[in-house]
């Protein structure tokens, strides 16, 4: 008999395996060890912000970092002027404003890291 320590779905567990003519004939589950620690998890980025200063919010199209703000707050925009330039896969993609209105937030600076989703300017 040979004992083995195996891990399964992070519980830990002392097995016995019997030796028959040179080959494993079956393997015996014994009680359970007491469970190791878990690795600590990673740490969590600091939440982003929502963007509720302005009506219209600019969100993230694809997860990417942030190039240029070609906009500040109180600046008026045009419905399809480039707030930001977000890269994402090598390619530079220019953020578009989706309706006209006035700067209200910018929840972003360059060289950020976003992802799919986030908040990055606000219109009013």
């Amino acid at each position: 008999m040979k004992k083995f320590n195996v891990t399964v779905n992070g519980n830990r567990y002392e097995v016995e395996v019997e030796e028959i003519g040179g080959s494993v004939a079956s393997v015996a589950p014994a009680a359970p060890v007491a469970p190791v620690a878990a690795p600590a998890p990673a740490p969590v980025a600091a939440p982003k912000a929502t963007g509720t200063a302005g009506s219209v919010k600019v969100e993230a199209p694809m997860p990417g970092t942030v190039l240029k703000v070609n906009v500040k707050v109180g600046d008026s925009v045009n419905q399809g002027d480039t707030v930001l330039m977000l890269e994402a896969m090598k390619m530079e993609n220019e953020i578009a404003a989706p309706a006209d209105g006035v700067v209200a937030s910018i929840n972003v600076s360059q060289g950020a890291t976003v992802e799919t989703g986030d908040v990055l300017v606000t219109l009013n």
